[in-house]
Order: C-alpha cells, then sequence, then structure tokens
C-alpha cells in the first residue's frame, strides 16, 4: 500500500499525470517481459500492470487477446507471473500490479494468492470480473488488503451514482476508470462523454483516478491532463512492439511520458 501511496504523492508534488503501463505475462515470452519492464520503468513510467493471462479475457480487445491466447499456448502459468513479479520488484523502483480475471484467484485460493502476490512484491491487484457482492463469500479485498496490498476497484460508464459510492468505501490505492464502453484497444479518439464522466466519478470518488480504454498517444494524454491523475495505456505498446520491437516501444512511451505535464 505505502508503494503505490508513495507514487502518487510523488506524481502530485511533480503536478503531471500519473502513466500506468501493461504487459501480458509471458508475451512474447518472460526474457522480453523483463526487457520491456525494464525500459518502462527507465523511460518513466509510474505503475505496471502484470496480467496474468486467461482463456477467456472479456474485458480486452483483439491485441490483448491475442496476446494472452499465445502465452497460454506457450504454457505460461501462475507460477511464471509469481516469478516475474518476485524478480523485477526487486530490481525496479516503481510499484507492480497484478492483473487478471478472479477465476485465477478462485483456483489457486484467494487468500494464498494474495499472500503469495505480496510476498513476490505485489503492489496492488486488479481483477475486474469480481463484484462487491461476492465479497462476504470470496473475502478477496479483506485478503488483499491484509497482506498490504490495494485492491483497486474498476468502474466503468454505466457504473450507476448507487455503484459507484459502495466502491468508493472499499477502494484503496486508486480507482480504474474504464474511459468508455467496450473492450481493451488502442483508438483513434477518445469518448466524447469521457472528461463529464470522470466529473462525475470524482463527486464521490476522493482517491485519484486512472483512466484507461483507448489511450494510446500523446495528444490523448495531454486532453486529460488536469482531469485525470494516471492514464493508461496498453494495447498501443504491444501493437507497437509488433511493429517495431523495443525502439518503437521506448519511442511511444518518451511522447506519453512528455505529454504529461
Amino acid at each position: 500500500m505505502k508503494k503505490i501511496k508513495d507514487q502518487l504523492n510523488k506524481i502530485k508534488k511533480e503536478n503531471r499525470l500519473g502513466v500506468m503501463t501493461h504487459i501480458v505475462v509471458g508475451y512474447p515470452s518472460l526474457e522480453e517481459n523483463k526487457k520491456m519492464i525494464q525500459l518502462m520503468a527507465e523511460t518513466g513510467v509510474d505503475f505496471i500492470e502484470l496480467q496474468i493471462p486467461f482463456s477467456d479475457p472479456m474485458a480486452d480487445g483483439p491485441m490483448i487477446m491475442k496476446a494472452n491466447k499465445e502465452s497460454l499456448d506457450q504454457g505460461t502459468k501462475v507460477r511464471d507471473a509469481f516469478m516475474l513479479m518476485r524478480e523485477m520488484s526487486q530490481k525496479i523502483e516503481i510499484p507492480l500490479l497484478f492483473m487478471g480475471y478472479f477465476n485465477t484467484v478462485l483456483n489457486y485460493g484467494t487468500e494464498k494468492f494474495c499472500h503469495d502476490a505480496s510476498q513476490a512484491g505485489c503492489s496492488g491487484l486488479i481483477f475486474p470480473d469480481i463484484p462487491l457482492e461476492e465479497e462476504k463469500e470470496e473475502n478477496f479485498i479483506k485478503h488483499t488488503n491484509e497482506f498490504g496490498m490495494n485492491s483497486i476497484r474498476v468502474l466503468s460508464p454505466a457504473s450507476t451514482t448507487e455503484r459507484i459510492k459502495k466502491n468508493s468505501e472499499v477502494a484503496s490505492g486508486f480507482v480504474y476508470f474504464v474511459g468508455r464502453k467496450g473492450t481493451t484497444g488502442a483508438k483513434k479518439s477518445l469518448d466524447s462523454l469521457l472528461e463529464k464522466n470522470i466529473e462525475r466519478l470524482k463527486k464521490h470518488i476522493k482517491i485519484p483516478v486512472a483512466v484507461g480504454f483507448g489511450i494510446s498517444n500523446a495528444t490523448h494524454v495531454r486532453s486529460l491532463v488536469g482531469k485525470a491523475d494516471v492514464v493508461v495505456v496498453g494495447s498501443a505498446l504491444l501493437e507497437a512492439y509488433e511493429l517495431g520491437g523495443m525502439k518503437k516501444v521506448g519511442n511511444i512511451l518518451e511522447s506519453i511520458v512528455d505529454a504529461t505535464r
């Protein structure tokens, strides 16, 4: 929890947008994951999501779905995600988070998963498909907090005011706001209602708001300065890797980080 809080305070002190990026564990390989994470940290990213590959990533668009499938086809296991987290959390200063789907946690055992993730150096968990109504049975937020991690709640334009208020009571670190309806994926333009939706969210959410889904370039990032607290860039970086390897990823990262002030 402290690591995410400290990074958020650093972002606020520097009067800029924070940047969270995204990789899929095992895509294109674990060794390339390590290079990518290192590059992201060196370029000035604030947080990195490590997505545990899943067979049916329902919130994800074509690029991340492809990455999940290829990773699983290569035999990537949950233990590989823990190994990657453990190694990289010792090498870089910024917070690393696990993102995934709750079936992975359920099969592993919720308490054991949270314990092992924390021991591996994970700072927070983003699992968008575990509703608050299941908390009494699964104790996911309880165990996340118990082992010193932030439970990052996910909200969308479809979230009702009642839903936002309920999540505000249990959210910690920051809230992940899905910037548009649909799945992840780089887009040419942001949702026309995004600014109004962020304003609506911030009336009830008192912790920082990270905005993702569709953010793919410096122009998008500049348009969110002073509105969001953190921007999330995922698919665009994976697409960049496929087109031009680490060099192209580095170029896009630099332009995005430069646009946060």
